[in-house]
């Protein structure tokens, strides 16, 4: 399987071994309190939020301590409760050498006799305890050792788990992905309770630091689309990632494509689907989108409620999918393109009425159709960005206002008003926000080729279009599969939705190791009936 190879973006530098060391020997904590406690204070620039207290455990206060953490980012009750409480009283008057040993120093006595939180990590260099520190956790540090603890406790004020805000759901769980990482991977654990399931984490973003994870299954992914993705991540060598589309930028086949070749949702039920038929999750923290790899063109015309209804429901409603998406692509071309050079293919009667509405118009079909396009794409975008509560009425009343006024100023015909109307409402159909903006960027394309060329310009087009289709692939995957190349057995969920009960195998190019979901009654073998006693 060929994969598509992106460009490195990141810098290699050479490193002789005595700056590593001396590097690493700046880095690493130091055996004075006082100097590292000095050491974070210039390099946080005595941010008010960064809170440092020095105390003294053991029998009678004998060892001094310094403990960190950020206001607003831990949980303070936690930390009074249960490791400033374990240290000074719990411990208080015990004495703590009668533990030390050769395998047992102090940090490692009180980790282990001590401190009752459940995660507990070394700290050895300043790099770990200034990202600990600003990711919420609390540093315990000692006098005189050059090492510390470091004490996950983490909490800060979320959304929580909420109906998800860009697919609205009408049947189907209806819980979303929040910002918080360990929620996002709960929910989806909550759905797929696999020893299989397998989530890789890494830090990227110099500065931001942010964290991202990657869930598979393990024994289903197909191990060279995991080894891509783990590629991919790495090489990404920037300051900052603040949503996940900053990592899809990274990733991403073609940049340049208007079509996704990177999926997100807001939906677990959606990630847990994608995981069972092979895909790689990618979550990010704090954002509520999470990213599915490899993402194929028909996967963006599916609905996990396509698989909750009755399956010709479902298949319908996907069926309308596809055809609202030729409607919102093609029909103001074949509208300009018939007005223009082709008015023989029209009925007389409605040759007719239309030259009756346009006989006042001062513009061509082509500027008209632009004026209108243009004016609904504003309209639509101030209603997004406007307040909730005014912006759906504001798009509303802005189209019939207009689309009435210059109907009536004999500015534009009735007959366009009502072909952007019907491409504005089947562009409204697809169930992915990406797939609309990409239908919106070409329609425009083919609306000057129409004006140009007529219908040969559209028959031009489509033939690039669908070119451009099938030379796209996604984590090396065709793009257009299984359409192209064509698999029957994969159309099963492809143009029309089968029982899922019959769904015996998962997508064959995505999946190479684990294909069968389920044995296929047909075809499977007996069983031998057990001796009775």
């Amino acid at each position: 399987m060929g994969f598509f190879k992106k460009k490195d973006h990141t810098k290699e530098q050479s490193t002789s071994p005595s700056q590593t060391k001396e590097s690493t020997s700046t880095n690493a904590l130091k055996t004075s309190l006082p100097d590292n406690i000095q050491f974070v204070k210039d390099s946080l620039g005595e941010s008010s939020d960064i809170v440092i207290r020095e105390i003294r455990i053991g029998k009678g206060g004998s060892v001094k301590a310094g403990i960190f953490y950020t206001d607003g980012l831990t949980d303070t009750p936690a930390l009074q409760n249960f490791i400033m409480e374990s240290l000074m009283l719990d411990i208080k008057g015990t004495p703590l050498e009668k533990k030390l040993t050769p395998e047992h120093n102090l940090l490692t006595v009180l980790k282990d006799f001590a401190m009752t939180v459940g995660e507990i990590t070394d700290l050895t260099n300043f790099d770990d305890l200034f990202t600990s520190l600003l990711s919420g956790d609390t540093i315990l540090l000692i006098d005189g050792h050059s090492e510390g603890l470091v004490i996950g406790n983490k909490h800060w004020v979320e959304r929580g788990i909420t109906e998800p805000a860009s697919q609205t759901v009408v049947r189907g769980p209806r819980e979303g992905f929040s910002e918080n990482l360990r929620v996002n991977t709960a929910l989806v654990r909550r759905k797929l309770k696999d020893p299989n399931l397998w989530m890789e984490s890494k830090v990227i973003g110099t500065r931001t630091k942010t964290n991202v994870a990657i869930m598979y299954i393990n024994g289903v992914a197909n191990d060279k689309i995991v080894n891509e993705v783990r590629l991919r991540l790495d090489r990404i060598d920037i300051d900052g990632i603040l949503e996940s589309g900053n990592i899809e930028g990274f990733i991403e086949d073609s940049t340049y494509s208007p079509f996704p070749t990177v999926f997100n949702t807001e939906r677990p039920d959606t990630v847990a689907a994608a995981l069972l038929e092979g895909r790689i999750a990618i979550l990010v923290d704090g954002t509520p989108f999470v990213l599915i790899v490899p993402a194929l063109f028909v996967q963006f015309f599916q609905s996990p409620e396509d698989y909750y209804v009755h399956t010709g429901i479902g298949s319908l409603i996907r069926a309308l999918r596809f055809l609202s998406f030729v409607i919102a692509l093609l029909v103001p071309a074949f509208f300009i393109a018939i007005t223009t050079f082709h008015q023989s293919m029209l009925p007389p009667a409605l040759l007719i009425s239309l030259a009756a509405q346009r006989e006042g118009v001062p513009f061509p079909t082509f500027i008209e159709a632009l004026i209108m396009e243009i004016t609904f794409e504003i309209l639509r975008e101030a209603g997004i960005r406007m307040p909730r509560s005014i912006g759906s009425a504001m798009s509303i009343v802005g189209a019939f206002v207009i689309g009435t006024a210059a109907v009536e100023a004999g500015i534009i015909s009735a007959a366009m008003v009502i072909v952007v109307s019907i491409t504005a409402i089947s562009s409204f159909v697809s169930p992915t926000y990406n797939l609309a903006i990409s239908v919106r960027i070409l329609r425009f394309g083919f609306m000057a080729l129409a004006a140009s060329f007529g219908l040969y310009g559209i028959a031009i087009g489509l033939v690039a279009l669908i070119l451009h289709l099938c030379s796209l692939r996604s984590f090396g995957i065709p793009y257009m599969s299984p359409l192209a190349p064509f698999n029957v057995s994969d159309q099963k969920d492809t143009l029309i939705v089968v029982p899922i009960w019959k769904m015996f195998t998962r997508p064959r190019l995505i999946n190479q190791t684990n294909k069968v979901r389920q044995q296929d009654p047909a075809t499977a073998k007996p069983q031998p009936p057990k001796n009775e006693e």
